[in-house]
């Protein structure tokens, strides 16, 4: 129940904002627009969207596979679309990577590679990140002080988040010594033990894939081939309008968006992800649209996630019933 009641809130707080910048910028949702769209682009966004949980899952089936587990590609999928939806109704996305860890680990490989292959994914997503939004910023010239910002804080924050984990993992010495310092914490010898045996399956997964640099460009490129799925979705909507796509303006401020939404205040970032959507597609969007290029975005990238979350999460139930 407490999922359906965040499912809800993060739907509500969705609509509610998209509902504000219908009214804001004064978008007319009349029959005549609606019979003007072209629904077959609407349909190869939805593509798009589902082109981008096939990449996450056959990157996560990757990453796994380098660690000598194999899991079925409709076993990740499952994860996938599973963390989708509790990443939707939690704030920042956040519940989505403590999920995969559960159904990779519930698959029977050791909690410190399970944790190692989602800290994978979003060392991948976090370094296509740092790569992509200066570089697009810097060749577009778009949203130059605010995008400069994003990826300022962004960088930093990340090169943190490196260093701590460079700390704990440089060789067995440091491990034992944040093993020690949980005992302390939590006054458990079980609970340091494990934690270190994990902390070690982790480091020996981390080597053996900094080892291999080719594979690491592979997994580097499903990565960017994954998230430009998604994030040509807006211009494909725009098409769908007979609007111009301006697809490097979008692309860039996808990004922008994408790193905003990491701030942890709703469910699945809702309303702040519709606010900084109308906020930079404003600058180069017929704002008669714009309410109504939110709207479809959304239910596309946002909604979607949550229905099909919700039928995967719940497809044994389903199967029960119908049999």
């Amino acid at each position: 129940m407490s999922a359906l009641r965040s499912a809800f809130l993060g739907i509500l707080i969705s609509l509610i904002t998209t509902i504000l910048i219908f009214k804001i910028t004064e978008t007319s949702l009349t029959w005549e627009l609606v019979l003007k769209v072209n629904f077959g682009f609407i349909l190869l966004a939805s593509l798009c969207q589902a082109s981008f949980w096939l990449l996450w899952a056959f990157r996560l089936k990757k990453i796994s596979k380098h660690l000598q587990f194999e899991v079925p590609y409709t076993g990740a999928l499952e994860i996938t679309l599973n963390s989708m939806f509790l990443a939707a109704i939690t704030p920042s996305s956040a519940g989505g990577e403590p999920l995969r860890i559960k159904m990779l680990s519930d698959k029977g490989m050791a909690l410190g590679k399970s944790t190692f292959v989602v800290i994978t994914e979003r060392v991948l997503d976090s370094i296509f990140f740092i790569l992509a939004l200066p570089t697009f910023l810097i060749f577009t010239g778009f949203a130059t002080e605010l995008g400069y910002r994003v990826a300022t804080i962004f960088i930093l924050i990340f090169l943190f988040f490196l260093y701590f984990l460079y700390a704990i993992l440089k060789d067995e010495k440091s491990i034992q010594k944040f093993s020690k310092l949980a005992n302390r914490i939590f006054k458990g010898r079980k609970i340091a033990e494990r934690l270190e045996n994990e902390l070690k399956n982790f480091r020996e997964g981390s080597l053996k894939l900094l080892s291999d640099p080719l594979y690491l460009v592979m997994l580097f490129t499903i990565t960017a081939l994954m998230w430009s799925a998604t994030f040509f979705i807006p211009s494909v909507i725009l098409l769908s309008f007979s609007q111009d796509p301006n697809f490097l303006i979008s692309y860039t401020a996808q990004l922008i968006i994408v790193v905003i939404s990491l701030i942890p205040l709703t469910p699945g970032s809702s309303g702040i992800a519709e606010t900084s959507m109308a906020y930079l597609y404003s600058k180069f969007v017929d704002l008669s649209i714009l309410g109504s290029l939110v709207a479809v975005w959304r239910l596309i990238t946002y909604h979607l996630n949550i229905i099909f979350g919700a039928i995967t999460l719940n497809a044994r139930a389903f199967k029960k019933f119908f049999s």
